[in-house]
């Protein structure tokens, strides 16, 4: 257990991975500051609902406010002396990012910005932040190393977050900082977020309705079952880092088949989907898969819950939470 009076700030505090960090650090001894903006991207009432688990934390505090404000995160940042951000707050989705792309800009980059000066101007001594698996974009080497380059976003989501890369590297150098990034590979479990296809298809398929599959189903995710992200991130807070700025990827090291995908949802549910096979979406790739050899090196952990129990879990929640 950690000495309670070492404040983490952790920004997306009501959101899917976010929450469930939250909580995890809470029982490892931390004082945590909980951001969050509460918008309405999706079912804000999830949100509140994630937010139940901690009303009787008193190592919990939770702080409405959007990471676009400037002022109220330098208020923020000037009320608390944080010793670790983990920064997870971020507008997230790839195809939402098409039709709305300054929710993109306000948060994934203005908002970013801020975090970046909070930490500076606050003397955090180590900031984490979301990045994502998107920014491997058209690579076409796998599995997708830290080192391989980016350069090539097919979305604004992962320009964003291969910008957040770079801005973070920019304040690690000139202000002498600790900054870890995580390039997150689909992540799915309980309380999960509703626009991820895992989420979605589970509904429609209780729904009795068709679902839809992309690139006539021939695209591979490596999906990170939550609670594996979590242990990772976890890790990575209480490991000093070596150096100013390290990028890691947390991923499972196994691609899945969309095909297979789907069939542990119905294999979880019991019921056969209706398929509707449809061509690529704009802003997708074929096939992600992390290369997890950096985490392990330094934490001693690798994400390794099967693609079936992770569904059977997620399928679970749903019905019960859902009443389903």
């Amino acid at each position: 257990m950690k000495d309670s009076t070492k404040k983490v700030l952790v920004t997306g505090a009501a959101g899917f991975i976010g929450s469930h960090v939250s909580q995890s650090l809470i029982k490892q001894g931390y004082q945590v500051i909980g951001l969050d903006n509460l918008n309405d991207y999706y079912d804000v009432q999830l949100k509140r609902d994630r937010l139940k688990w901690f009303h009787d934390e008193t190592n919990f505090q939770f702080e409405q406010l959007d990471l676009a404000d400037r002022e109220a995160m330098a208020d923020l940042f000037s009320k608390h002396q944080f010793d670790v951000v983990v920064n997870l707050a971020a507008q997230a989705g790839v195809r939402y990012s098409i039709e709305h792309p300054h929710a993109y800009a306000d948060s994934n980059l203005v908002g970013f910005l801020n975090v970046l000066e909070g930490c500076r101007n606050g003397n955090v001594k180590h900031l984490l932040f979301a990045s994502s698996s998107s920014v491997y974009g058209e690579n076409k080497k796998i599995p997708f190393a830290v080192e391989d380059r980016v350069d090539h976003p097919i979305s604004l989501y992962a320009a964003t977050k291969k910008s957040n890369e770079l801005m973070a590297h920019a304040y690690a150098h000139l202000y002498d900082f600790k900054v870890t990034g995580l390039r997150f590979f689909t992540v799915y479990g309980p309380w999960g977020r509703p626009d991820m296809a895992y989420f979605s298809f589970t509904k429609t398929i209780c729904e009795d309705k068709s679902i839809d599959v992309y690139n006539h189903g021939k695209m591979q995710r490596d999906f990170t079952y939550i609670d594996d992200v979590v242990e990772a991130v976890t890790r990575l807070v209480e490991k000093e880092p070596a150096t100013n700025y390290k990028i890691y990827n947390i991923g499972n090291h196994s691609p899945e088949t969309l095909m297979d995908f789907i069939e542990a949802i119905e294999s979880a549910l019991g019921k056969k989907a209706e398929k509707n096979f449809l061509p690529m979406q704009a802003g997708d790739v074929p096939a992600t898969y992390a290369d997890v050899q950096d985490l392990m090196k330094d934490v001693d952990f690798k994400p390794d819950t099967s693609l079936n129990e992770g569904i059977q879990h997620f399928v679970d929640w749903y019905r019960d939470y859902y009443n389903a």
